[in-house]
């Protein structure tokens, strides 16, 4: 018996979970690859003559929970409104019964491809652009939960875009008008084609389907969420953002609940190496912002590492390994408050000012000061040159 390369079996794999687009104005075009959660295709909108990326749920036999999950996350995604997240077009159901949504199609390269051969003071720069569509996010109440270089795309002019916004949590606090429930808006899962229960799981117990215990409770709540209708429903991106933002008040759109923070505790959602110590101990009700900040922290970090194509002699210094460990701190309390904070001691470390995460001693303030001032330090010592040159030629 002959084996078949994986290379093959994925490609066949992919051909068989073709979406079925008929009905709708997208062609598929070709497979880009798959996630936890469904597959993403690259695709032709047929009005606007334009490529657009498709995410599709895995299969039509995934748990219901799963349609209310990644409708979610296209919530989340038509919340936020910024030159750095990626927007979405479109949402709906597939007439094979999957739930999908349309977003821009981004192309470019991840963040570890991309700056691996930048100088330090080049990559610096770049951090401080990823921390922007973050702040913005935060802002709104969002927290990324799954930032990683895989995550973060760099696009062919130099435009950073933070990618892959399944895992993220809403804030329950960020508004007085919040719903509590945790849902999508129930007028919004009528559009695109799920029943209203759908909208009732909660993210963090979807999240926690992983578990099969939740994953049996969520699925209970979620019956009949993904029926199969005879033609695709659709609604075009701009009923979809309007429909969605009509309703989601800042914080509104899915605060997890306390029977939702209970209900997927102990839950590790994430990626090793860059969640925070109480995401990674699944204390979901202690997440905010700096959690984010801790991920940010350990991009910054790898950020740092020389690498082989960096220019020579380029090293992090203290001050840089003290951000890095303010951070990526295992106390919350220790970490920088926010994403801004971050941002403004890497901005402070660019224009040789001293950054709050380290204190310097005598000696480095000089060094540093020196650094900063070079051009007035060299005239200074130049003069001072000439004057003791004149004073001895004076002198014979």
């Amino acid at each position: 018996m002959k084996f078949l390369p994986d290379q093959v079996v994925v490609r066949l794999q992919s051909q068989m979970q073709t979406p079925d687009l008929s009905g709708t104005r997208y062609r598929a075009l070709r497979f880009l690859g798959h996630g936890g959660m469904g597959s993403v295709w690259l695709a032709e909108d047929s009005i606007l003559q334009r490529p657009v990326a498709l995410k599709i749920l895995a299969a039509e036999d995934s748990p219901a929970g799963l349609a209310a999950r990644l409708m979610r996350e296209a919530v989340v995604l038509a919340r936020l409104e910024h030159p750095g997240i990626v927007p979405v077009h479109d949402a709906g159901t597939l007439p094979d019964g999957r739930t999908f949504y349309c977003m821009k199609h981004v192309e470019g390269q991840t963040l570890d491809r991309y700056a691996g051969s930048l100088p330090l003071r080049e990559r610096l720069r770049l951090f401080q652009r990823i921390a922007e569509p973050l702040a913005f996010a935060h802002s709104r109440g969002v927290i990324h939960r799954d930032l990683k270089p895989a995550n973060i795309m760099i696009g062919p002019f130099g435009e950073v875009l933070i990618m892959d916004w399944g895992l993220a949590r809403v804030m329950a606090s960020v508004s007085n008008e919040a719903s509590g429930t945790g849902q999508v808006p129930a007028h919004v899962i009528g559009t695109i084609g799920l029943s209203s229960s759908a909208g009732r799981v909660s993210g963090d117990v979807v999240d926690a389907t992983v578990a099969l215990t939740t994953a049996d409770q969520a699925s209970e709540h979620v019956v009949d969420a993904i029926g199969v209708p005879s033609e695709a429903k659709q609604v075009s991106g701009h009923e979809f953002t309007h429909a969605v933002q009509g309703s989601l008040k800042p914080g509104a759109l899915a605060p997890e609940n306390t029977c939702a923070a209970s209900t997927a505790h102990g839950t590790v959602l994430g990626t090793p190496g860059y969640m925070a110590p109480e995401q990674a101990r699944g204390e979901i009700a202690l997440i905010d912002q700096r959690t984010d900040v801790f991920a940010l922290g350990s991009i910054l970090n790898d950020l740092l590492r020389e690498t082989p194509g960096a220019p020579r002699g380029e090293r992090a210094s203290r001050p840089l390994r003290a951000i890095c460990g303010k951070a990526m701190a295992q106390e919350m309390s220790a970490r920088y408050s926010s994403v801004q904070e971050l941002a403004a001691d890497v901005g402070r470390y660019l224009d040789g000012m001293p950054v709050s995460a380290y204190r310097e001693n005598i000696l480095e303030r000089a060094a540093r000061l020196t650094d900063r001032n070079r051009v007035a330090v060299v005239l200074v010592l130049a003069y001072l040159l000439m004057r003791l040159l004149f004073i001895l030629f004076s002198r014979h």
